[in-house]
């Protein structure tokens, strides 16, 4: 099993290359065991050069409404008054512990992407 560093974009899309190609390895065979080890390096390459930030916690919230098909008035029990959703969801008011708790159980929206600043737009 000859598997190098990952250390170039030509050496990641070289081992892109061979995953597709092991992709219907047996486990527990030496292809399944490169099949691995390819992933892994793969992995970590692409958590260091090709890192995706978090969503902004409104607009995950806003993404989480369509998916689910869901109101303003729905995010009630979660966010609290109407007027309480329309001031977060407009970034006037971040969004409190309580509501973050209550939209990640009852929405699944994970807590890491509520827990974040949200992006402020500036008044009028």
């Amino acid at each position: 099993m000859d598997i190098t560093p990952i250390k170039t974009e030509q050496d990641y899309m070289a081992a892109l290359a061979e995953v597709e190609h092991l992709m219907d390895a047996e486990p527990d065979t030496s292809e399944g065991d490169r099949l691995d080890v390819l992933v892994t390096l793969i992995e970590a390459y692409e958590s260091k050069h090709h890192a995706i930030d978090m969503p902004d916690p409104i607009e995950a919230i806003k993404f989480r409404m369509e998916q689910m098909d869901l109101t303003r008035k729905d995010l009630e029990p979660y966010i609290g008054s109407r007027a309480r959703v329309s001031e977060v969801l407009n970034r006037q008011r971040q969004l409190s512990l309580q509501m973050i708790r209550r939209l990640h159980e009852g929405l699944k929206i994970p807590a890491e992407v509520l827990i974040q600043p949200s992006i402020q737009t500036s008044g009028p």
